[in-house]
């Protein structure tokens, strides 16, 4: 009895293999989503594992103005802490031949004799420096590349106000710099910041530092706890300028990474979860249908002896083939385009090896949740079958009834063609098939923007950080707090004609149990050049007491507009003092603080100090400007509006429109599946009617006008209300990858509207195509002679 049912089986499938394919398709492509997302976040996270453990990436960081090594003893007796290891690092202006504008260079100190440290390096290229030669440095690796140096190349840096050459004998990595980003920024470059390793004893000289040190690396013991080590070693820097320690989780370069893995890991769940469903949904329509088409023949089974049990079972069986294959072709694909996706992530994460790695856990689990879709779309169909009597399910269906629609009753009726006529009361005949096709075009559609509206989402960002938010041209950072005097040395520098003086401070934030340390930004009330927005971009002026938050820094502290903030100050006198917070605003990138740049001053109680300005440039000029900026001493870095968003559109954009490829393909694939199977079931439950009419005199062109004007009446309906609940689903995802580092708004522009419309309308004329050639060859007897 089993190898009947299985032949059966089969053979149904084979008889609608083309929707089968359709569907196998729409399931393939969830497959390979979970697939491609999970196992590249798997290959991630393995690799950032093992290389944060072979190369010692340390646990707790902190920092300080300049403390006595003598300090390190005291650091390394602390309970829970395995090793400390004092460093001196110094942010430095570079001048890279090639490159007009000035870069920043940031020096590490690192044994003069190679030996096992934290956050050791890896030689990619070259050699390890020799204690007897200086000015030997390694450069990281990101750097390298952009500039293209390699072991024997110089590169020119102002060290303490002095010219200094540097000369690089390696090509090196960091656990500590995965991701190379300057502090204070949101966005990598490259081209104007670098990572250099220099020997202890040449910084150290260079800087006044010698029995000295300005940064604290740490490593704990298994299973000690962060916090306590942390608020020792605060205590102890406190009295020599300590800026705060801070763990692990906080780390710039593992910030960004870890905020990166969790995007990537909510996307491999969520997308493909919403295409296994569509396809759970199509499978309903098919074998729903299936089951009431074999009617008798599920009669004629359960009265030769077959079981509810055994009938179920083979249904079941019936969305499990298409659940299996689809799994299969979903695990081949999305193991190549996980592949490719790895290598795009190893040009933005600095690895020493990140190969690719598909586990067996991923497999099993895109398995499991493809069987559980098939099982989820068969469960109505196999309901059917279990309970269908088998002396009704001898009889065939009553016959439908046909009666007016409203447009006829209300007079109307000489304005509809009788083939208008005809789809219309088809539609009312059964509302409930006509609903499900319009739910299942509509995913189509929705999809299609879930694929896209990325694109739109970066361009909104993109604008208002870089246009709306900044506008300036240049920004400039000093080494150490400068007086007033700096701003007006600022106008006086070549092609600039606007400066507005920032004074930032470090800070920890505290309320109640919660803290975060963040940078504080100092801005004028009345600021121009870099202006605090809100949701509708109109610009917020700073109030003259308390803070203004940005939403996702005011949800990570839990607190609202009007409550009471602590704010440890770390730096100068440190005070501590109690801040209201005033506003909050939205913003996409980071977690920002901002305060009128008068109450920073008096809250640090000096005078109308700035630690930075905004330019505005003439670009005639902007090379002698670049000149002269390279030679300041006090400067500490420059960065560029311009590059900030090239590097922007190189990083984010380059490995969103990966995805978005994908995202588009697979969509596609769901549209053409939704809309051909909705046009395949629409013949199959017409067919005999439409034989009918062709035996009475209808032509082929009539009768293809009555099958595919109802579909492409349905498709009409469908694509607004695919638009609007692919507006919604942006709206969830957009809400679900809300990290600390990124969050997108939810903006869907025209054109993408207009593609998920038209690749629609595309997937409907291409599906009317294949119905029509099928109906051009309609066995007209074969059909009439079938029972329904």
């Amino acid at each position: 009895m089993i190898g009947i049912l299985n032949r059966k089986l089969l053979r149904d499938v084979w008889g609608i293999r083309g929707q089968a394919v359709a569907i196998g398709m729409v399931m393939g492509a969830g497959v390979a989503m979970f697939i491609m997302y999970l196992s590249t976040f798997e290959s991630l996270r393995l690799t950032q594992r093992t290389y944060y453990e072979r190369y010692r990436f340390a646990d707790v960081f902190g920092a300080a103005k300049r403390a006595p090594l003598r300090l390190q003893e005291r650091i390394a007796e602390i309970p829970g802490v395995k090793q400390a290891e004092t460093r001196v690092v110094i942010e430095v202006t570079l001048d890279v031949p090639g490159l007009s504008e000035p870069a920043v260079g940031r020096l590490i100190s690192i044994p003069e004799v190679r030996r096992k440290i934290l956050n050791d390096v890896f030689l990619r290229k070259g050699r390890y420096i020799q204690p007897d030669r200086p000015d030997e440095v390694l450069v990281g690796e990101a750097f390298a590349l952009a500039h293209d140096l390699d072991p024997g190349a110089t590169v020119d840096a102002v060290i303490n106000g002095r010219r200094r050459k540097l000369d690089i004998v390696g090509i090196a990595l960091s656990p500590e710099h995965v991701y190379s980003i300057r502090a204070g920024e949101l966005i990598p470059d490259n081209r104007h910041f670098g990572v250099f390793w220099m020997g202890r004893r040449a910084l150290a000289a260079a800087f006044d530092m010698e029995g000295g040190f300005n940064d604290l690396v740490i490593s704990l013991a298994p299973g000690a706890s962060p916090q306590p080590v942390i608020d020792q070693v605060d205590q102890l820097l406190k009295p020599y300028g300590g800026l705060g320690a801070i763990p692990r989780s906080l780390q710039l370069s593992n910030w960004f990474l870890s905020a990166e893995l969790e995007q990537l890991q909510a996307i491999g769940f969520i997308l493909p979860i919403v295409f296994l469903l569509v396809a759970a949904f199509l499978l309903n329509v098919v074998l729903t249908r299936t089951v009431n088409v074999q009617r008798e023949q599920i009669a004629a089974l359960k009265a030769i002896g077959y079981s509810n049990a055994e009938l179920g079972w083979h249904y079941a069986k019936w969305s499990l083939v298409i659940g299996l294959v689809g799994a299969a072709v979903g695990t081949a694909g999305g193991s190549w385009m996980g592949s490719g996706m790895t290598s795009l992530y190893n040009a933005f994460y600095r690895f020493p090896v990140l190969e690719y790695h598909l586990s067996a856990a991923v497999v099993a689990q895109s398995l499991v949740v493809s069987l559980a879709a098939a099982l989820l779309g068969a469960v109505n169909a196999v309901r059917s079958a279990v309970v269908l009597p088998p002396a009704e399910a001898m009889r065939p269906e009553p016959p439908a009834s046909y009666r007016e629609t409203m447009l006829e009753r209300i007079g109307l009726k000489r304005f509809v063609s009788q083939s208008g006529r005809m789809i219309l009361r088809n539609i009312q005949r059964r509302p409930g098939r006509a609903l499900v096709s319009v739910v299942g075009v509509a995913c189509g559609a929705a999809m299609l923007i879930l694929g896209t509206f990325f694109l739109d989402s970066m361009d909104v960002l993109m604008d208002v950080q870089f246009n709306v938010m900044q506008r300036q041209d240049v920004s400039v950072s000093f080494i150490e707090s400068e007086s007033a005097s700096a701003l007006h040395e600022s106008l006086r520098l070549p092609g600039v004609f606007h400066a507005e003086k920032t004074r930032s401070l470090a800070a920890r934030l505290r309320f109640q149990h919660r803290n975060r340390q963040v940078g504080i930004i100092g801005l004028p009330a009345d600021s121009e050049l870099t202006r605090v927005v809100d949701t509708s971009l109109e610009k917020v002026y700073l109030p003259s007491q308390g803070l203004v938050l940005s939403t996702k820094l005011a949800e990570l502290l839990g607190v609202r507009e009007g409550d009471l903030l602590t704010v440890e100050v770390l730096e100068g006198r440190r005070p501590v003092t109690q801040v209201v917070v005033a506003d909050l605003v939205e913003e996409y990138l980071g977690i920002n603080a901002y305060m009128e740049v008068e109450s920073v001053n008096r809250l640090l109680g000096e005078g109308k100090n700035l630690t930075g300005v905004h330019l505005l440039v003439d670009s005639a000029e902007v090379d002698d400007l670049y000149r002269r900026l390279k030679s300041m001493p006090l400067v500490a870095g420059v960065t560029l509006k311009r590059a900030a968003l090239q590097s922007f559109k190189d990083t984010l954009a380059e490995t969103l429109n990966i995805m978005i490829f994908f995202n588009v393909l697979f969509a596609a694939t769901i549209a053409f599946g939704v809309v051909y199977n909705a046009a395949r079931i629409s013949l199959a439950e017409r067919s005999r009617e439409l034989a009918s009419l062709r035996v009475i005199g209808f032509t082929r062109a009539e009768i293809s006008m009555i099958l595919l004007g109802e579909l492409a009446l349905l498709v009409l309906v469908a694509i607004p209300i695919g638009l609007l609940l692919g507006y919604g689903a942006a709206v969830l995802i957009v809400s679900g990858l809300s990290t600390e580092l990124y969050r997108f708004p939810a903006v869907v522009s025209t054109q993408t509207y207009a593609l998920a419309a038209i690749t629609i309308l595309a997937a409907g004329m291409f599906s009317g195509l294949v119905v029509r050639r099928k109906l051009d060859h309609l066995d007209l007897v074969a059909v009439l002679k079938t029972r329904e």
